[in-house]
C-alpha cells in the first residue's frame, strides 16, 4: 500500500483467495468493551427465549469471537465461568454449559491466528464444526446422564448461531472500524 496514495489499493498476492486478507491487521479492542459484550450477551442469555431448543447461543458466539479476535483477554476461564453461571441459571447439570463453552472457546483459541485472516463469512464456516463439536459433547454427556437421547433439534440454534456471526462480527468491530474511518479521512 502506498503511504503517499490513500486511495491505492494493496497488491494481491498471486494464488491468495479473495476471501483472505492477509494486510488486515485489526486493532485490540478496548478491555472495558470486550468485557462490556459479554456481560451483555450473558444478560441476554438469561431472558426466556433461549429456552427453546433452536435458539442461537448468543454467549457462546461473543465468546468465541473473542476468543478469535482477544486470545490474551478472554480464553478458557472466562468460559468456564459463564458456562458455570449459565448451568447455575439454568438449574441443570453443573459443568454442562461449562463444558461446551470451554470447548468451543479452546477451538476458537486454537483456530484464531488462521481466523484473523478470513473475512466474517469464511470465520463463520470455519467455526461451524467447532459449534457443532463442542454442543454435540454437551449433548452426548447430558443424554448419558439423563439415559435418553433429546434428539437433534439442538442442530438449528448451532446453525443459527453460525449464521449470526457476521452480522455479531461487524457489530463488535464497529469500535475499531471507527477509528480507521477517523484516521483515513484525515490523511
Amino acid at each position: 500500500m502506498d503511504r503517499n496514495n490513500p486511495t491505492a489499493q494493496p497488491a494481491r498476492r498471486l494464488g491468495t483467495p479473495s476471501n483472505v486478507r492477509p494486510e488486515r491487521l485489526a486493532r485490540p479492542a478496548h478491555g472495558a468493551f470486550v468485557w462490556g459484550t459479554l456481560l451483555l450477551a450473558w444478560l441476554l442469555s438469561l431472558l426466556p427465549w433461549r429456552v427453546w431448543e433452536g435458539a442461537p447461543d448468543i454467549l457462546a458466539l461473543v465468546l468465541a469471537f473473542w476468543c478469535v479476535h482477544e486470545p490474551r483477554r478472554v480464553g478458557l476461564v472466562a468460559a468456564f465461568c459463564f458456562g458455570v453461571l449459565m448451568d447455575v441459571h439454568d438449574a441443570s447439570v453443573l459443568g454442562g454449559h461449562a463444558l461446551s463453552y470451554t470447548l468451543t472457546a479452546y477451538g476458537a483459541v486454537a483456530l484464531h491466528r488462521r481466523l484473523q485472516r478470513f473475512d466474517l463469512w469464511s470465520q463463520a464456516m470455519h467455526m461451524l464444526p467447532v459449534f457443532f463439536l463442542a454442543r454435540l459433547v454437551q449433548q452426548m454427556v447430558l443424554a448419558w446422564l439423563a439415559g435418553k437421547w433429546p434428539g437433534w433439534d439442538w442442530t438449528l440454534g448451532v446453525l443459527l448461531t453460525v449464521a449470526i456471526w457476521p452480522l455479531a462480527g461487524w457489530v463488535l468491530h464497529l469500535p475499531q472500524r471507527g477509528t480507521d474511518d477517523v484516521e483515513s479521512s484525515s490523511v
